[in-house]
């Protein structure tokens, strides 16, 4: 079946597909319209689920690690602020090992009050212990949403779904609706090895003593490792079935390139189609997506990028008194090629905070700037910005 809908009803489509029994959510703009559509599935009857309203963010995200601990698939959705709410939860939900998705629709943080897209609310939470995905279409989503269930019941950690606000949270474009009976096969009913059980009593988040805790977080680690081999072969399985597939990270037109794009989430559609016009005019640039971002794809990093001479990054983020995020994690990624001169030269640009236009024109001169100079004037190269 094929609909015309938003990228945030094809969250909703993808959890009704994934037969979530538990859902709790506060509204936020622009999240809201992602569970006022499950309200409706769970009311019609067409989603067996629960629906929990809750009075915030903070209290949506306890909710559902309650019922994860009592073997309830489930699920939550926010933006922005209400996910800096989270934040206090976002450790037990990872820390107790339970496999949660949350799709998050990346709005600005606050203030100045901003409803419009980048990735700082996510990004802020990247040391949380949750898996992170950057989607880039509407039906990228829906897939995203049934692959992510499937890897956190693999290796018990939540996962973490970022879609831009408007640019894609409310836009509009064909999306194919798998079978139930395909998704079943894919995807089968949670059946925790651990859960709340009267009669099989247990104990989730006790106080643990120094002797005990540090080998907690070693197995998080381990698990956080594990993932990306887990994604590949479930994103491969995904393909068998559905016929389409994203990896970990994906490249574009990457023969015989020079200058290499790097790019995460809506900005990446743009970008393929200025690659496409500026490789008609036989210049050597090709692009690279990054749709993993927690564990962070080092392996990928380190085997495509010494390939090219240089790599323009475009972060839709800033980490005050650092620079842009995707661009300082892809440094940490060469530092042991840049020891030995053989990493690219990395050009860091910060552009579209607060929902400002990446527009064709923006990444023209983002790889126009990088053929001009040898190296980077500066640890920032802030595009589109007006003083």
């Amino acid at each position: 079946m094929k609909k015309v809908i938003t990228g945030n009803h094809a969250v909703s489509w993808g959890v009704r597909l994934s037969r979530v029994q538990v859902i709790s959510a506060y509204p936020i703009t622009p999240q809201t319209s992602i569970v006022e559509e499950l309200s409706e599935f769970c009311a019609d009857g067409t989603l067996k689920a629960k629906f929990i309203k809750v009075e915030s963010e903070h209290s949506a995200m306890a909710s559902i690690i309650g019922s994860e601990m009592a073997g309830a698939r489930s699920f939550t959705a926010t933006s922005a602020q209400g996910l800096a709410l989270m934040h206090e939860v976002l450790h037990w939900a990872a820390g107790a090992r339970l496999p949660l998705v949350l799709a998050n629709v990346n709005r600005a943080m606050a203030p100045g009050w901003s409803i419009w897209t980048d990735q700082n609310d996510s990004l802020s939470q990247r040391d949380t212990g949750w898996l992170q995905l950057y989607v880039e279409s509407a039906q990228e989503v829906l897939d995203t949403i049934i692959q992510s269930y499937k890897l956190a019941e693999t290796i018990n950690l939540p996962v973490m779904i970022m879609l831009d606000a408007f640019f894609l949270s409310h836009t509009a474009e064909i999306v194919d609706i798998p079978d139930q009976e395909l998704v079943d096969k894919f995807l089968p009913p949670y059946k925790p090895k651990f859960k709340l059980d009267i009669n099989d009593p247990h104990a989730f988040g006790a106080l643990l003593r120094p002797d005990i805790y540090y080998e907690f977080r070693f197995n998080m680690q381990k698990a956080m490792e594990q993932a990306v081999e887990v994604l590949e072969k479930i994103d491969k399985e995904y393909s068998q079935l559905f016929g389409r597939k994203y990896g970990i990270v994906e490249e574009y037109k990457t023969d015989g390139a020079e200058i290499l794009l790097v790019t995460s989430a809506t900005v990446t559609g743009t970008a393929r189609v200025v690659i496409d016009e500026l490789r008609k005019e036989g210049k050597k640039v090709g692009l690279l997506k990054i749709r993993l971002f927690r564990p962070f794809p080092k392996k990928y990093i380190i085997n495509i990028l010494p390939k090219f001479k240089k790599v323009a990054v475009i972060d839709r983020n800033i980490s005050f008194g650092s620079g842009g995020i995707f661009a300082q994690e892809i440094k940490s990624s060469l530092y042991d090629l840049s020891l030995s001169n053989s990493a690219p030269v990395i050009f860091p640009f910060i552009a579209g905070l607060g929902g400002r236009d990446i527009t064709p024109q923006t990444i023209k001169e983002i790889i126009e700037y990088t053929e001009k100079y040898d190296k980077p004037e500066s640890d920032i190269i802030w595009q589109g910005v007006k003083l």
